[in-house]
């Protein structure tokens, strides 16, 4: 069963503890057991943490500017961004405004259709100078069946582990189904599927799904779900990515709202 990755967001005491405990062993199963990556697609990721203990994933695309999944950032709590070295206590920074898509819709999302699951993040200061802002995809900018992406998280190495170890990483997918401007489902292409490989789990809410070209990474779409594999519930098998083609026009024009206008 496909479902949102909300639902399996991580619930902890607290963040210190959450980020410096032991890590969680890596294993192959899904993003969070995947390469690290300090660098290349993971160096403009940062980590977002809620009042009630949930976790999720976000892309700097302005120097006070975040791009996540709508999900993510529900009305009734409050958020901060987790700044911070792997291993290190990290710092809360706050975030003073939160934009969702106004065509957003939750029970959209819990149904398994696919809504405008994006979201913007007003920082109240500029992001450190060694996260860059990412870039966004352009205007029409489409993928096919076959295509890879890049995606890249701060989720959990193993399925039900209830503690992150702070560190982002990135896994290659392919694009299967029938991808449109509404939904892209990815998939390990070593597994199809069909066994427990490489895919978004618990924390990767809202990660970039990178595309590749020459070594310049744009962001395509956020993740929004995951299954486990032959779509059973949990991890390892589809990644749910909302693709930000329709909802470019709303980013770029919220962003200049907020003062954050984006590069080109």
């Amino acid at each position: 069963m496909v479902q949102p990755a909300w639902t399996q967001m991580i619930r902890c005491g607290a963040l210190a503890a959450l980020i410096t405990a032991t890590a969680v062993a890596p294993a192959p199963a899904m993003v969070g057991g995947a390469t690290p990556a300090a660098d290349g697609a993971g160096r403009s990721v940062v980590m977002i943490v809620g009042s009630y203990g949930t976790v999720c994933t976000a892309t700097a695309i302005a120097r006070d500017l975040l791009l996540t999944a709508a999900h993510c950032v529900q009305p009734g709590a409050d958020y901060k961004f987790a700044n911070g070295e792997p291993g290190q206590r990290p710092v809360l920074k706050d975030i003073v405004r939160i934009e969702r898509d106004p065509q957003f819709d939750l029970k959209r999302l819990f149904a398994h259709l696919a809504t405008a699951d994006v979201a913007l993040l007003k920082l109240a200061e500029p992001i450190e100078t060694r996260i860059p802002p990412a870039v966004i995809a352009g205007e029409n900018e489409t993928v096919a069946v076959g295509d890879t992406l890049v995606v890249a998280g701060y989720g959990v190495t193993v399925r039900g582990a209830d503690l992150l170890d702070g560190m982002v990483r990135a896994a290659t997918l392919v694009v299967t189904g029938h991808p449109g401007s509404l939904q892209i489902r990815l998939f390990d292409p070593a597994t199809k599927g069909d066994s427990p490989g490489l895919g978004a789990c618990t924390g990767d809410s809202g990660s970039p799904a990178f595309r590749d070209e020459n070594g310049k990474l744009a962001i395509i779409g956020v993740v929004s779900w995951s299954t486990g594999a032959k779509l059973s519930a949990g991890c390892g098998g589809l990644t749910g990515i909302t693709p930000l083609e329709t909802y470019r026009a709303w980013i770029v024009d919220t962003a200049r709202q907020l003062g954050s206008p984006l590069g080109p």
